[in-house]
């Protein structure tokens, strides 16, 4: 049976899924050697642009920071600290109270995310951005009513040809019955009809990662895009998971042959307005660095 796919505005519910699947023997006492590891981020970046895969894993070529990716970083952090208070004092007013103390600790960790903002004002009007996404997370979720088994919770585990996965999950729900949701937020609007898959795509490498863990696919994957007030959730099945893994496979196939020939070749596309490497893209006449050759496979991230 082929997973599904529901697109939820506020309103309805957010809960359900299908009946969990058993899943294969975990899979890293029959791993051998590990030849590499591989993050949904980068697997995302080589899908998206090969290049720009090139630049961020094999030229570790720094980038800016922005705006919009620091409101992100911001908000994820106000929403894990959110449930670390009693649940009856999970409301809209302690998130925005929490803004101020997350980002002096993300400007501590990242000082140069100072260089953002020119004076109080700027940063005033930044931090104030981030508070209607807060308000949508409320109108999609009750967090009173909810009790994470994990939040930020690295991943790991090692396919039988030794590829290694890992990962950040945002929050890791666990009913009674040990049936899993996976929830990831989303500060932007939710995709358009025709991309979701592509979205989606994270979160199956996420309950991949969990089925051959635990032995059981998850039993709902969520998506919340706090830039629309929208959420998209996906019911897996283990058919579905077993297609993730050979995608999966099959991109660290290319990722391989890639490194070893240097063909890094740029996808031109709507992204593009979001890389900050355009000077040195070929697709924008510029020329990029020369290549270093292969080096270790090691691209978490």
């Amino acid at each position: 049976m082929a997973g599904t796919t529901t697109l939820l505005v506020p309103g309805q519910a957010l809960a359900g899924g299908s009946t969990a699947s058993p899943g294969p023997e975990p899979t890293s006492a029959l791993a051998g050697a590990a030849v590499g590891s591989l993050s949904p981020s980068r697997a995302g970046d080589f899908l998206t642009c090969a290049l720009l895969y090139r630049f961020r894993v094999v030229d570790r070529l720094p980038e800016p920071p922005s705006a919009a990716a620091a409101r992100g970083s911001l908000v994820h952090a106000v929403l894990e600290r959110l449930f670390d208070l009693p649940a009856g004092e999970r409301t809209p007013a302690a998130a925005d109270a929490l803004l101020a103390p997350e980002w002096e600790r993300l400007r501590a960790e990242e000082p140069e995310l100072e260089t953002l903002f020119d004076g109080p004002e700027e940063l005033g009007r930044w931090l104030a951005s981030a508070r209607p996404l807060l308000d949508r997370y409320f109108r999609l979720e009750d967090p009173q009513r909810l009790e994470p088994a994990e939040r930020e919770l690295l991943v790991e585990t090692t396919l039988e040809g030794g590829l290694v996965l890992r990962g950040y999950l945002d929050r890791l729900d666990v009913a009674p019955s040990g049936a899993m949701r996976v929830v990831d937020y989303k500060t932007g609007r939710a995709p358009g009809r025709g991309f979701e898959a592509a979205a989606l795509f994270q979160l199956r490498f996420y309950a991949l990662v969990l089925w051959r863990l635990r032995g059981e696919v998850p039993r709902l994957l969520q998506l919340l895009y706090l830039g629309s007030g929208e959420a998209l959730r996906y019911e897996p099945d283990e058919a579905d998971l077993r297609a993730t893994e050979r995608k999966v496979l099959a991109v660290w196939d290319a990722i391989r042959l890639a490194t070893q020939t240097g063909d890094f070749r740029p996808s031109p596309g709507r992204m593009c307005g979001f890389c900050a490497h355009h000077a040195i893209c070929p697709a924008r006449g510029g020329t990029p660095p020369r290549y270093p050759g292969p080096r270790t496979s090691s691209v978490a991230g």
